[in-house]
């Protein structure tokens, strides 16, 4: 959690900003800004070069922990005076800068020009969708969704040196839907043969695949495939229902027929091939694959399986996005496997079968 507040102080006849320019203010403060400057009850046109004077009210914003010890610098804290109006906006910014690339936060913070960065302040981190932890150490990525608060004239100083920033518009890309799916649907027109045998991964292979492009293309990219959280929420939950009810209606008769025909020694035996393989797989993934993380090796577990159902329940449990990297990856796998080699096994055995 980083805390950024704002503070108004009445500057001192003995204070240390006292007879300063804001800027210079700004450099010895570090990580808070003067943001306003009330003298006689009027705003000041406020510059880098404005001089504050004793008497003077002004507003500081920064981190608590700079702000707790202004009283020292400036005075003794009062409350706003009547009118005094700060808009701080929340901006997200995607991290394209090369320059920045590889480097740790606390670095680019202490080599950043004062009169670049100040008025400005770093307060999350997303990387795939996930938040990093805002510490020193953190290095950043190409890629990095930057999350800064301030007003609109310091982030539109510091974001041409970052990279860009995300629209907050609520809407749908539907044209760059519209291309993938376009273009997973070609992919799986492809006809191939392997020993004879036709293969072809059909349009749900294709647009799985378009899928995982565009999706990477969308990680990297975020101005594209504009998609609102509601919207995205209802269509993972609905086609989930949707997929287990196709599934369970199309199966339950074939399952009733074949257990009266067999008995429930057929019934055990479905279980133990369902259950024992992802059993194992887990145990495998976690002690030789070393994937510690029991949410990523269950998801794991669920995509090569693939397994909605398994993956809309970890979600569910995790309360977070941890089991989409390793789902998609495992899922996207298994599938294009269980379409290439399902008509290989049968197209074998029926060339195999005798007269």
């Amino acid at each position: 959690m980083r805390g950024i507040a704002t503070r108004i102080y009445e500057v001192a006849t003995n204070s240390k900003a006292a007879g300063q320019a804001a800027l210079a203010i700004d450099k010895v403060l570090s990580d808070a800004a003067v943001e306003a400057v009330y003298r006689e009850g009027k705003a000041l046109d406020l510059t880098d070069k404005t001089l504050i004077q004793a008497g003077d009210s002004v507003a500081i914003t920064g981190t608590t922990k700079v702000l707790e010890t202004a009283t020292a610098f400036f005075g003794r804290e009062i409350t706003a005076p009547n009118g005094l109006l700060l808009v701080q906006e929340n901006r997200e910014i995607i991290l394209t800068n090369r320059a920045l690339n590889g480097r740790d936060v606390g670095d680019i913070h202490d080599h950043a020009n004062v009169d670049t960065r100040h008025g400005v302040f770093l307060t999350a981190v997303k990387r795939m969708g996930l938040e990093l932890p805002v510490l020193n150490k953190l290095v950043l990525k190409t890629g990095d969704e930057l999350h800064f608060t301030g007003s609109s004239a310091d982030l539109n100083r510091v974001q041409p040196k970052i990279g860009y920033k995300i629209t907050a518009a609520a809407v749908t890309d539907f044209i760059f839907f519209g291309i993938g799916m376009l273009i997973g649907m070609l992919i799986g027109l492809i006809q191939f043969k392997i020993w004879g045998v036709p293969i072809s991964i059909g349009s749900g292979g294709g647009c799985l695949l378009s899928g995982l492009l565009f999706g990477w293309l969308r990680s990297v990219h975020p101005r594209f495939a504009a998609l609102p959280v509601g919207a995205s929420n209802f269509l993972r939950d609905f086609g989930l229902a949707v997929f287990v009810g196709i599934v369970g209606i199309g199966a339950g008769p074939q399952a009733l027929v074949a257990i009266e025909k067999y008995g429930l020694t057929l019934f055990f035996l479905g279980v133990g091939v369902t259950l024992i393989p992802q059993i194992i797989t887990f145990f495998f993934s976690y002690f030789v694959l070393r994937i510690k993380n029991p949410i990523e090796a269950l998801a794991c577990v669920a995509g090569g399986r693939s397994a909605n159902p398994a993956f809309a329940a970890l979600l569910v449990k995790a309360g977070n996005a941890t089991p989409v990297v390793s789902f998609t990856v495992t899922y996207a796998v298994a599938n294009v496997f269980l379409t290439l080699w399902g008509p290989v096994i049968v197209g074998i055995i029926t060339k195999n079968v005798g007269p």
